[in-house]
């Protein structure tokens, strides 16, 4: 296949840089308040035309898939092939891809893996198609898939409500350099919250304008993440991925994103980013660590 037939599409990492829970709901989902941005770092989804539909994944974790032998299966559990086989059929667009799912970021982590795959997946398949970006299905099919899918299309610094429906553009902040560490845990997010004290927080205001990098980061203080907690206890390798970061001299900010065990910290330059990565590496060989930018999605 030509290359220049080869549509490629950027599924950042997502990173929760506040975290609250606000209510338990009768069906057992929790409401939250929760800022979330990207980071530089993610997967990749690749559409090119084929006879037929196959479906693939590569990359650093495609092992880590149970059934990551080539599929060409429509009925594949991957939300990368729901969303594909999902969009056909309300768009009634004959599925005849080949769908490639190059897998950089650890499965279970936190970050919001399997929804920006989804959310780029539909992402492409809406350019690749021709669909419209008003089509009033393409809401309702990514909620169907997870509740961060939503969020993960719109790629954009985002206040978060509700189970992940509400979303609330967030005041702008520059680019800022971000260290994200993983201990390959695989860490699951019922557990999680089912492990939760289950005191609750009311929500909070967010400033409509950062001046600087230690603006934002005198306010993200203010804030926790409250699953880090039920976390670090099931997962104790999260409590000394958070140590490490603190450690280093130049970090501004350490916190576990999501429901972990991912954790990441913020600096103010990107040099001091890459020095604690190494030095947290040369102790550490075993763990995930990699640098890049917060809010610095290249999907557009």
């Amino acid at each position: 296949m030509d290359k220049e037939n080869i549509f490629k599409i950027f599924a950042p990492a997502k990173i929760n840089l506040f975290l609250h829970l606000i209510r338990k709901r009768r069906d057992g989902y929790h409401e939250l308040q929760s800022l979330i941005s990207f980071a530089d770092i993610g997967d990749y989804i690749s559409i090119e035309p084929a006879d037929s539909f196959s479906f693939h994944i590569t990359g650093d974790f495609s092992n880590s898939f149970l059934d990551n032998e080539q599929s060409s299966h429509l009925d594949c559990s991957n939300l990368v092939v729901k969303a594909a086989r999902s969009l056909s059929q309300l768009s009634n667009k004959s599925l005849n891809l080949k769908i490639t799912l190059n897998k950089n970021l650890p499965l279970a982590a936190g970050l919001g893996g399997g929804s920006s795959d989804a959310a780029a997946t539909i992402w492409g398949l809406q350019q690749f198609w021709g669909i419209k970006s008003d089509e009033k299905y393409l809401l309702p099919l990514m909620s169907k898939l997870g509740a961060d899918v939503p969020v993960c299309f719109n790629c954009q610094t985002s206040l978060v409500e509700g189970i992940g429906e509400i979303i609330i553009p967030a005041p702008y902040i520059k680019e800022i350099p971000i260290l994200i560490i993983n201990p390959l845990i695989t860490c699951n997010t019922q557990d999680i919250f089912l492990h939760h004290n289950g005191i609750l927080k009311e929500k909070i205001s967010i400033p409509k304008y950062f001046e600087s990098v230690f603006d934002y980061v005198y306010f993200l203080k203010k804030t926790k993440n409250d699953l880090y907690q039920p976390a670090a206890r099931l997962i104790p390798e999260i409590r000394n991925i958070i140590n490490a970061m603190e450690a280093q001299e130049s970090c501004l900010l350490a916190r576990m994103s999501g429901s972990g065990a991912s954790c990441f910290a913020l600096f103010e330059t990107i040099e001091q980013a890459n020095k604690a990565k190494i030095t947290i590496l040369d102790e550490n060989p075993d763990w995930w660590v990699k640098t890049g930018w917060l809010g610095r999605p290249e999907r557009y």
